[in-house]
């Protein structure tokens, strides 16, 4: 062995101890996203022009002489064009959470989050807003410049004037919201005269406030920390689920270059480092560094890659839409026939039908007969005699009249009122007495109650219990 001497000694020395504060939260920095074109921006505008259509447009839509689409909650009655949706038919509301759900499971395993990029109100709103500072502040560069610390007459104005185009716009969908709850013109109107009620009052100034909060300010950081979509989304991803992917061998190692330069020759791959992917994202995210939860699958680093591919007459694709074993989309389509998807396909279509068919067919008035519970039975001169309670709903646009008959046992008959007239989505709570002459037989026995209107010719029947001695 040889000895320690032969060693080098390295001298410890104690070093005086000082303070040190470190600080576990990283302060959030601003994201300016850069403005561009190309194909999945302008596919990106186009939803939102569909969706702000439709959310803007559909309050105004009358239906005879009511609002064609309005969930009046105070008169328990939710109008959909020509229909009439009563608490009782949650049903109808249980298949439509169903269907939403198993579409986006759908969407989400074929294309990844195209909802998030393309349809999701915080996306949309977010680049309405952004729309608008661009409008008023100018670019990226601009903004970043306007930005910076101290205050002048020129920033204090462009400040207020993007703030009180964000604070219109919001009170506009405010206002719009509450249109779904309230007729949209009754609200137009006590608006004017400052006549609304509190809950107008309060959601208005509520949903206006979240509009302006989410989009003008928390932006990006709801999609990275308060939607839960973001979290789970990894579990219906699979490796033939499209996302954003950036071609890594093609093109690492990254660097600039000029655009005569044979990339080759310098060891160089396709990527030039320009950054302007980063730039363009409203997240803020390097897509370069792999798959990451905050990204919404928007597509905009795409179009200002293949754009920088263009300029240097490089072949497009470095970032593309593909699955994670690096096939690109236009060679993706074959795995839509995965178990996973066919299954929902088939569970979305098979309950989409049942939904379609369930509100086609779905009456025109309903019925409900409850027993009165005070008395079982009442024997009489004629008979025996049963009494209920009918409530009847007429959930159509104009006046029906009800005729009321029983049947199911010989000699059965409706001793009360069998004329019954309701107007336009009335209702009624009706006492009904059934009398039995001559009962056969003893104890409880089933009828049926039909309930026939006009002029529609609708009939719905409902089973109840007969007692007899």
């Amino acid at each position: 062995m040889s000895s320690p001497r032969n060693h080098p000694v390295i001298p410890i020395v104690a070093t005086p101890a000082t303070e040190q504060t470190i600080s576990l939260y990283q302060k959030t920095q601003k994201i300016y996203p850069r403005t561009l074109s190309g194909y999945y921006k302008n596919w990106r505008w186009a939803m939102i022009w569909l969706t702000q259509l439709v959310f803007y447009g559909l309050p105004w839509l009358q239906h005879g002489d009511r609002q064609a689409f309005l969930l009046d909650i105070g008169a328990h009655r939710f109008y959909l064009f020509g229909l009439v949706i009563y608490p009782q038919d949650l049903f109808y509301l249980a298949l439509l959470l169903i269907i939403c759900a198993l579409a986006l499971f759908l969407f989400t395993a074929v294309a990844g989050r195209l909802w998030c990029g393309f349809s999701c109100p915080q996306s949309v709103y977010t680049e309405i807003f952004l729309w608008m500072e661009r409008k008023i502040e100018g670019d990226r560069l601009a903004r970043i410049k306007l930005d910076q610390p101290g205050i002048t007459v020129r920033k204090a104005r462009i400040k207020l004037s993007k703030h009180g185009a964000w604070l219109a716009f919001s009170l506009i969908t405010g206002f719009t919201f509450v249109g779904y709850f309230t007729p949209v013109r009754e609200l137009f109107a006590g608006l004017q005269h400052m006549q609304l009620g509190g809950w107008e009052w309060f959601w208005l100034g509520f949903y206006s406030l979240a509009t302006y909060g989410n989009a003008g300010f928390l932006r990006e950081q709801v999609c990275k920390h308060m939607c839960p979509y973001a979290r789970f989304q990894s579990a219906m991803f699979d490796n033939n689920t499209l996302i954003v992917a950036y071609d890594s061998a093609r093109g690492e190692p990254r660097g600039s270059r000029s655009k005569d330069t044979d990339p080759q020759k310098q060891g160089l791959g396709a990527c030039v480092d320009c950054n302007i992917c980063v730039q363009v994202c409203p997240t803020g995210i390097d897509i370069r560094n792999g798959l990451q939860y905050e990204c919404i699958s928007c597509g905009l680093c795409i179009d200002a890659c293949d754009q920088v591919m263009d300029k240097m007459q490089y072949p497009r694709g470095l970032i593309k839409f593909a699955t994670a074993d690096g096939k690109a989309m236009q060679a993706t389509w074959r795995h839509l026939l995965r178990p996973r998807v066919l299954i929902y396909t088939a569970l979305l279509l098979v309950i989409s039908a049942v939904f379609a068919y369930s509100l086609a067919s779905k009456p025109g008035f309903m019925v409900d007969i409850m027993r009165d519970r005070n008395i079982m039975y009442r024997e009489t001169n004629e008979g025996v005699e049963n009494l209920y309670q009918l409530h009847l709903s007429n959930a159509t646009e104009t006046t029906q009249h009800y005729q009321i008959q029983a049947s199911g046992l010989a000699g059965l008959s409706v001793q009360s009122e069998q004329q019954i007239t309701l107007t336009a989505a009335g209702e009624a709570l009706i006492p009904l007495s059934i009398r039995l002459t001559h009962p056969e037989k003893t104890g409880s026995q089933q009828i049926r109650l039909e309930v026939t209107a006009h002029p529609s010719g609708e009939t719905v029947v409902s089973k109840t219990t007969f007692y007899s001695p």
